[in-house]
């Protein structure tokens, strides 16, 4: 068994076989290291992707492709900045790339993997500028660990030498691909053989290499983003918990009217849903706080956007204390016991448990506690990119 040295036992990536007898691993695990956008993982990821798919040989067009494809839902559905925002523009030019695709397209953010990829070839001459910028170095950088094993020097200012130097290399230091001589983006990558084996025998734990890595560079251009390692692919119904919830707004229901927060009318039990006033596609939990009940109708309108704060937020946290003094009621004890059921999926943020939901607030105390928590994570996804609903 091999391991990934030079400080690569961090990631927990373990190359099992007998590759370290021919094939260079040290090398390997230098493809991601000092990268100057994020679009480097993307590419090593997209070629492991093709390579675990058993393709052979490719063309930049279509890594590219895979690139912008997996890119897709953390841009759009999450609002996730690839390396960051300068003056206001977007640095990295995957990021831009997909953003111009949802424009010129119209696809949902949850668009499926084979409807992203249509589009991108419905719309492949629009995406030309960007597609080939994404070509310029990264295909070029990504084998620069490889290249210590040779004594000539790279010349990083010419593709068509940089394209035969990699040959040279390849003939001293096996390479996981070569490229071919065609133009911008119809060259070809070609897999070695051996390479594809080691990545095919190992694919998990070397996409899960990537995807630390990568969670690392995302979380360090978007410190504000809770969540993040969730943030990476489609969303998980599954991975909502609103049962406990919903069976305590159920028993609050049955003791007293509550009003919509958006449309003042009062919630029917047979026509509302337990929904989050801050998206979960934000904060990626369903913590009892966040939670509200809301009619049906409205659901599926607001999806993952931010209510406006004012006036709503103050309606939203009246609700809130409410369900918070039947809970504490000692004429209503199957409620705290409702209340309690919801520990394990819902109420884990310490001032949650510790201030807020404490007995004795007063409802000035319990809003300004609400507030105090609530609006700088409203506030930081308004600033990662999410829109305000406009309620019609």
């Amino acid at each position: 068994m091999a391991t990934m040295d030079s400080g690569k036992i961090e990631y927990g990536l373990r190359i099992e076989g007998d590759y370290y007898n021919h094939l260079d691993i040290e090398g390997f695990s230098l493809m991601m290291k000092n990268p100057s956008y994020c679009y480097k993982f993307y590419w090593l990821e997209a070629i492991v992707n093709l390579i675990s798919e058993n393709i052979t040989e490719t063309t930049f067009d279509e890594v590219i492709n895979e690139m912008i494809a997996n890119a897709w839902y953390s841009v759009l559905e999450f609002h996730i900045h690839l390396s960051g925002i300068v003056v206001g523009e977007v640095k990295d030019g995957l990021e831009r790339a997909v953003l111009k695709l949802s424009s010129i397209s119209g696809l949902p953010a949850n668009a499926s993997k084979v409807e992203i990829k249509n589009k991108i070839n419905e719309h492949d001459a629009e995406l030309k500028a960007e597609k080939e910028q994404l070509t310029n170095m990264v295909p070029y950088r990504a084998l620069a660990g490889f290249f210590n094993k040779v004594d000539e020097t790279a010349d990083w200012e010419s593709t068509r030498r940089m394209i035969a130097y990699i040959e040279r290399v390849n003939k001293v230091n096996l390479l996981p691909y070569t490229l071919g001589s065609s133009s911008k983006l119809k060259k070809e990558v070609y897999f070695n053989s051996a390479w594809i084996k080691m990545i095919q025998d190992n694919t998990v734990s070397i996409l899960g290499w990537i995807q630390f890595e990568k969670v690392k560079w995302l979380q360090n251009n978007n410190p504000e983003v809770p969540g993040l390692v969730y943030k990476l692919a489609p969303m998980d119904e599954k991975m909502r918990k609103l049962n406990a919830v919903r069976k305590l707004w159920d028993a609050a229901l049955d003791l007293m009217p509550v009003s919509d927060v958006f449309t003042g009318k009062q919630i029917d039990m047979k026509q509302y849903d337990v929904d989050h006033f801050i998206p979960w596609s934000f904060v990626m939990n369903d913590e009892l706080w966040n939670l509200m009940p809301m009619d049906s109708s409205l659901n599926s309108s607001k999806s993952n956007k931010l209510p406006e704060w004012d006036p709503f937020f103050i309606k939203f946290a009246d609700n809130q204390y409410r369900l918070y003094q039947l809970i504490h009621d000692a004429d209503h004890p199957a409620m705290h016991k409702r209340f309690e059921a919801c520990y394990k999926d819902n109420i884990h943020s310490i001032w949650a448990n510790q201030e807020l939901y404490r007995p004795g607030n007063s409802i000035e105390e319990f809003e300004n506690i609400l507030e105090k928590n609530m609006r700088p994570v409203y506030d930081s996804a308004r600033r990662q990119g999410y829109e305000l609903w406009k309620i019609s």
